[in-house]
């Protein structure tokens, strides 16, 4: 495969752009959700706790998860700069851009993801 043309480039920083937009705005409306459980007996009964405590560590879970997913994206965004975008990590081979359709952020060709 050869190098990825200019307005390919562009179209794969537009959608790791969006993406890290949404994300963004994901992480802000979900703050509420991981703010610690307070333990307030009178309000709130122990079965009730532990759904919010079960919510909370879900709503953690999934903010790690988010966190890792911007880090990939400002990965990608840096490779763009860089011109190495598009070629693997581990054996420099170009990415298929129907891996790269999929998740604009791979680091790694299809060999070597993990």
């Amino acid at each position: 495969m050869d190098d990825l043309t200019e307005s390919e480039l562009a179209r794969y920083k537009a959608l790791l752009l969006a993406q890290k937009d949404e994300l963004d705005a994901l992480s802000g409306a979900s703050r509420e959700a991981v703010k610690t459980v307070t333990l307030d007996q009178q309000s709130v009964g122990r079965l009730s706790r532990m759904d919010a405590m079960q919510a909370q560590a879900m709503a953690q879970e999934t903010a790690r998860r988010r966190q890792i997913q911007l880090q990939k994206i400002d990965a990608a965004l840096s490779r763009m700069d860089e011109g190495e975008y598009g070629f693997c990590a581990v054996c420099g081979e170009p990415i298929a851009r129907k891996r790269l359709d999929l998740d604009p952020a791979a680091a790694t060709c299809i060999a070597h993801a993990k």
